[in-house]
């Protein structure tokens, strides 16, 4: 199985059967629509739960907050998104692709841009567990994408590049295309 489908048959707290996996993926569909409408102020797993057609009980069986349902939303866009998604001999080209690309998973969408920020920021442990997964994932693909001999300060200084963006853009000091292109604009400062 690759691992954009064992994503769909994992959630952060147990290994999913097709049908949990049908269930969750209902839920995390109709986040996003309650989200669209509701912003993530007026989000409740109740209101997400009967959007998807299943009981709240339900819905908490497999998150245990707004946070953690908006982290696993992000999660699984971050997971399904393709990498490389630059095959250039350029490692800055790579670099700044693979950047881009994450920060542009939620661009179009202000409202769960937003929300994503704020639950990322959230101390619910399945939020903690999320946001390991996803900072090791991004960092596997800078890694990829500078290459195997990377320097690891600079990963690292990529890294809170792309945290402290995503900070900015949820405070709405940009929208997440600007920053995608200041983003560009500092990782091509780090890597000079």
């Amino acid at each position: 199985m690759s691992e954009p489908d064992s994503v769909i048959l994992e959630a952060t707290r147990r290994r999913l059967s097709g049908k949990q996996a049908d269930t969750v993926d209902k839920l995390t569909k109709s986040a996003v629509e309650v989200l669209a409408r509701e912003g993530f102020a007026g989000l409740t797993i109740r209101m997400v739960a009967a959007a998807a057609g299943v009981g709240a009980a339900t819905a908490y069986t497999y998150f245990s907050s707004k946070e953690h349902l908006v982290a696993e939303i992000f999660w699984r866009r971050l997971i399904s998104a393709p990498s490389p998604v630059s095959e250039d001999a350029d490692p800055t080209v790579r670099v700044v692709a693979e950047l881009r690309n994450i920060a542009m998973l939620v661009a179009d969408e202000q409202e769960l841009s937003g929300a994503v920020t704020s639950a990322l920021l959230g101390r619910d442990p399945d939020v903690v567990h999320l946001r390991g997964r996803i900072g090791a994932e991004i960092r596997k693909r800078l890694i990829r994408a500078l290459g195997e001999d990377s320097d690891p300060d600079v990963v690292e200084s990529l890294e809170l590049l792309y945290a402290g963006a995503l900070v900015r853009a949820g405070m709405g000091y940009a929208s997440y295309s600007e920053i995608a292109d200041r983003i560009e604009k500092s990782a091509l400062l780090i890597l000079k």
